[in-house]
């Protein structure tokens, strides 16, 4: 079910912001640049927002001038803003969340068993992975004393040690912009969406601005073995990117991204209702960390995204006590931030939410047939 574009899924201020993104036009997918309120086409400049970014070629005067955005938002078909960079994704990022995938991990991935799990580690552990800075001495004695208790985990070690974890989150072209459905998988019985900041970043490894995303997580596959964190991340329409990049300028920049509180809403179809926050000033590592540590060794010539982490993990019963929550077929997932937007999703199963078929090949061939590979 696709949901219709709304002006409240704008940043706050957005006649003040430039938003970077693409929207599908009868000639098929185009980056349009938004500046004073205008939209503008920037096919003609760069076929692609990843070449945009690459040339900074953010002059919307460049553009062909579509008209103002308000006027448009009735007929606008927003796709993920991104097209050609690679999607990464730092997890374990956030104290609370090192401990609930220290959870799942200890339930096998079983949701019933979950609660006297976590009521056990958090009295253990809970003040102290909150208050280490990763990498340090300090972080290296608590390892050592959590070793000592038994306590020890694959999680703990990202979470407080000096190497974080980051993965490859979704292929190329495959992520879903606001208003689009997500997917998990239907054989999944614990799982949740993860309301991020998410960096968008140029091949010289430098981030030219933030949007929103979600790294719908599958708890049950990545409970059972974190070898299973492909399942458990990569699925069909299992994230969703946008609804804009708001480009860094003087009003918007990385203390921003820092200081970003993000509100999560989730409205099921029985009446239910969800409602978190996730504060980045609470991250273990700070976002310049986390991109370089996503940089590397690696090349990126078209860039990449890199999704920052999230404090929330669900807890609160949806059915049967105890065992938390999980999402249903119909749920309407809101990610909110007042400088970003909203990025709002439906969700469906994997299987059931529209097929990914415009890979690099087919955007090629369009880029091609409309002349603006030249």
């Amino acid at each position: 079910m696709t949901l219709p574009f709304t002006l409240d899924w704008l940043p706050d201020d957005w006649r003040d912001a430039r938003l970077l993104g693409r929207i599908e036009t009868a000639d098929g997918p185009t980056p349009v640049l938004v500046e004073g309120g205008i939209v503008h086409d920037m096919s003609a400049v760069a076929p692609t927002v990843s070449a945009l970014i690459e040339a900074h070629a953010f002059d919307a005067g460049a553009g062909r001038t579509l008209g103002p955005l308000e006027d448009l938002a009735p007929t606008l078909a927003l796709l993920s803003p991104i097209d050609l960079q690679c999607v990464k994704a730092a997890g374990v990022t956030f104290a609370l969340s090192a401990v609930e995938r220290v959870i799942e991990e200890r339930a096998r991935g079983d949701a019933a068993a979950a609660g006297a799990i976590r009521a056990a580690l958090e009295a253990r552990v809970g003040a102290s992975i909150r208050s280490v800075v990763p990498g340090t001495d300090a972080a290296a004695a608590l390892k050592e004393a959590l070793i000592g208790e038994g306590l020890w985990s694959q999680y703990l070690e990202v979470a407080i040690g000096p190497d974080a974890e980051i993965f490859t989150k979704s292929p190329v072209l495959s992520t879903v912009g606001a208003g689009g459905d997500i997917g998990v998988r239907s054989d999944s019985t614990w799982n949740n969406p993860e309301p991020e900041v998410v960096l968008v970043v140029g091949p010289d490894g430098r981030a030219v601005g933030a949007t929103l995303g979600n790294d719908v997580n599958l708890r049950d596959f990545e409970g059972r073995s974190a070898l299973l964190l492909g399942k458990a991340k990569d699925n069909n329409a299992s994230c969703a990117i946008g609804p804009f990049i708001r480009l860094f300028g003087d009003d918007f920049g990385m203390d921003e991204v820092r200081g970003a509180v993000v509100e999560l809403t989730i409205d099921g179809p029985e009446g239910y209702r969800l409602e978190g926050r996730s504060a980045m000033d609470q991250i273990s590592r700070d976002p310049e960390e986390l991109l370089r540590q996503a940089m590397s060794e690696h090349h990126y010539p078209d860039g990449f995204v890199l999704f920052l982490g999230t404090l929330f993990a669900p807890t609160q019963d949806r059915d049967e006590p105890g065992r938390g929550f999980t999402h249903k077929v119909g749920d309407v997932v809101r990610i909110a931030e007042p400088r970003l937007g909203a990025l709002v999703n439906s969700v469906r199963t994997s299987a059931a939410a529209p097929a990914w078929t415009r890979g690099i090949g087919a955007l090629m061939r369009n880029l091609a047939r409309r002349g603006l590979l030249n």
